[in-house]
């Protein structure tokens, strides 16, 4: 279980522009960190359309936004195009960094049980330490949260 002031799990994987990303080659902006379940999925849409929404506030405030998820590179690359987002989405598809960040959990829909991820969103500041958690993430009104944040610290 990760806390407010811990050091961020620092990780490498495929991005999907099919490029090896390095959470801490970007030691020195904040980084919004979120994790959601599944591409072009409606709340997943959402969240994804909100942060691009955003993304200029954020942007101006030394913030870069990233999305992970167990999709594969081609996913993300279709979810992005179609979306118009313009931020990094992170392939994680053999669970390390949801399983580092303590995202990846059993899961209970109609009687089923499963393993998927919680969506979650991790401010991290410049020195790549947390700053903010936000666990059991409801999309709705969620990025402004995440914005009021970014612009408090």
């Amino acid at each position: 279980m990760l806390n407010i002031g811990d050091l961020a799990p620092d990780f490498s994987a495929m991005a999907d522009n099919g490029e090896e990303f390095k959470l801490s080659s970007l030691l020195g902006s904040r980084v919004i960190l979120y994790f959601y379940p599944k591409d072009n999925t409606p709340g997943c849409t959402q969240e994804a359309c909100d942060f691009r929404d955003l993304y200029d506030d954020f942007s101006s405030q030394n913030a870069k936004v990233i999305g992970v998820s167990t999709d594969s590179v081609k996913s993300h690359q279709n979810f992005k195009a179609k979306f118009d987002l313009p931020f990094p989405l992170i392939a994680d598809q053999d669970h390390q960094i949801v399983n580092s960040y303590g995202v990846w959990v059993e899961k209970k829909n109609y009687g089923r049980v499963y393993m998927g991820i919680t969506r979650t969103t991790f401010v991290i500041d410049e020195t790549g330490h947390i700053a903010e958690i936000f666990g059991n993430v409801r999309v709705k009104g969620h990025v402004e949260n995440v914005s009021s944040v970014i612009k408090s610290k």
